[in-house]
């Protein structure tokens, strides 16, 4: 399963939301879309989802286009609003069920269609509470098994994590890796970075409707970083080797922190392999050494400016 993302445009008025944006992503993916607020995700994703029409370009889903086959393109995917409507009237199952049939799942079979949902997604034994009484975190597993009630290929999910507490969080990531492993393609917004760097194979930074960077993870992480940045602890001599350091070419900076030294290098990781095995060249036995890579966090803020449409 391919997705694409074809140089989509969407324009309210004067104001340009989405900006010929192209990326792909496939199956069994994470892809985590990042963004300041009015970046356009939310646009981007409604477009993806058939939910709103693009000015120009075209969203793909194995080769289904959602603006010229919007009917074919809905039953290839899943989406995830921000929130759950409130329905004060209905209980988790009879609200599952409600779109089970809207989905056309007929007799011995939707039900146990729904029964599957509601235990994947940990609802059994709140199936009968009332929507309107449900907590956040309760409400997201809600609308995700509503999603998935038509088993599709490609989920949507636009801030999920959002005012979940650390459980809930925990548990969504935990679902979010299976799902990933029976080959969905998952494309999920949100602005916990973190968390996302720790679930998602790649990511893609939007700002002004525009795409800033896209690519794998570990690519993002490691072609982002200006330097390479190691923690050194040594068994003894922690101060003449932070001394050393800073008299050491292509050593941009040193410090001292607690019993390690940071140093920061000008070079790729041939350069830290070549200063570990000067320092054991040298005599120091070293205990640990260790590359700290820069985080999704820190690429965000290198790469966006703060602007909002």
């Amino acid at each position: 399963m391919k997705v694409e993302i074809v140089n989509l445009k969407k324009h309210f008025g004067a104001t340009r939301a989405v900006n010929d944006v192209s990326f792909t992503f496939y199956s069994g993916q994470i892809v985590g879309f990042v963004g300041p607020n009015g970046a356009g995700k939310t646009t981007t994703m409604r477009i993806l989802a058939t939910l709103d029409e693009p000015t120009e370009g075209d969203a793909l889903i194995d080769g289904v286009s959602a603006v010229e086959e919007p009917e074919r393109a809905r039953h290839l995917v899943g989406y995830v609003p921000d929130s759950l409507p409130t329905h004060r009237d209905m209980s988790v199952h009879e609200y599952l069920d409600f779109f089970a049939r809207a989905y056309d799942l007929k007799g011995a079979h939707r039900a146990k269609v729904v029964e599957g949902v509601e235990e994947f997604t940990g609802l059994t034994e709140i199936r009968d509470k009332m929507l309107v009484a449900l907590s956040k975190g309760m409400k997201q597993r809600v609308s995700l098994a509503r999603a998935l009630l038509h088993d599709p290929q490609v989920l949507i999910m636009d801030e999920p994590a959002a005012a979940l507490d650390p459980r809930a969080r925990i548990e969504l990531r935990e679902l979010l890796r299976a799902l990933s492993s029976q080959g969905k393609a998952i494309l999920i917004s949100s602005h916990i970075l973190t968390e996302l760097a720790e679930i998602c194979h790649a990511a893609v930074i939007i700002e002004r409707g525009n795409v800033l960077m896209a690519g794998a993870i570990g690519d993002l992480l490691t072609s982002s970083a200006p330097h390479r940045t190691v923690l050194i602890r040594a068994l003894d001599g922690q101060e003449r080797l932070y001394r050393e350091l800073l008299e050491t070419p292509r050593i941009a900076k040193a410090s001292l922190a607690g019993e390690e030294v940071m140093a920061e290098i000008d070079g790729d990781e041939q350069a830290c392999c070549d200063l570990l095995a000067a320092l054991i060249h040298r005599g120091y036995r070293v205990v640990e050494f260790k590359q700290q890579r820069a985080n999704l966090e820190e690429i965000f803020m290198n790469v966006t400016k703060g602007a909002t449409q």
